[in-house]
């Protein structure tokens, strides 16, 4: 059996751990920075409508991601939520895996669960090549891109990558692909913290007190009218 190198061993165990502490951290000083400003109080009267009010508001609000049918955005363009979901499915799945790997790998070794796995990265992949594609091509998302836009993009999509490599687990065959997979990874969790990616750290605090306040006054969630009524 073929044992993992002194640098690979680093680098999937105190790399890693390193890295997150790190990104931990720092999340840790943001949130404490976001919790020091009071939330703002509506003057206005409740709506008194029991359907619609603050409670309701806020979850209905923090959970509309998983409702496309609720934005008119994703309810009329359903490629773009799948490609949203196939998207962050890979990330999350690439994450996963960092931890699995050195501490779980029987969890992930069997032949399916590689390929599902692969499969998982691969349409990552694509989706985050043609996210690169549509923003240097669409010359409005152009107009609003940052350079770190670009370059977090191209991260990802050269992490995928080295993920759908790595996901055998075979150091004998494809030490190489696991070692810039372990260290791409850990480039990412310390890059995140500074980064557009770290958009979905504030999606609570904003989601919730949108939903909130439109809640309290009585027009979230949003009725949807059928034609014609």
């Amino acid at each position: 059996m073929h044992e993992p190198s002194p640098f690979l061993d680093f680098a999937q165990d105190k790399l890693q751990i390193g890295a997150l502490l790190f990104m931990a951290l720092v999340y840790s000083l943001k949130i404490r920075w976001i919790l020091k400003f009071p939330a703002g109080r509506d003057r206005q009267a409740p709506s008194g409508n029991p359907e619609k009010n603050a409670s309701r508001g806020a979850w209905y609000s923090l959970l509309n991601i998983a409702m496309p049918w609720a934005m008119p955005s994703t309810r009329n363009r359903p490629l773009f939520y799948a490609q949203f979901v196939a998207f962050h499915l890979g990330v999350a799945a690439s994450i996963l895996m960092s931890f699995l790997i050195p501490y779980a790998p029987r969890t992930i070794a069997s032949a399916p669960a590689v390929l599902a796995l692969q499969v998982v990265f691969a349409m990552a992949c694509i989706v985050g090549i043609l996210r690169l594609y549509r923003r240097i091509a669409d010359p409005y998302i152009r107009a609003i891109s940052s350079p770190d836009d670009y370059f977090s993009l191209a991260l990802l999509i050269v992490w995928l990558g080295f993920s759908f490599l790595a996901a055998p687990n075979r150091p004998a065959e494809g030490e190489r692909a696991l070692i810039a997979y372990f260290l791409l990874t850990a480039f990412f969790l310390v890059y995140v913290p500074f980064s557009k990616i770290s958009h979905y750290l504030y999606y609570p605090f904003a989601r919730w007190y949108l939903g909130k306040t439109l809640g309290h006054r009585g027009v979230y969630p949003v009725q949807r009218q059928e034609a014609g009524a």
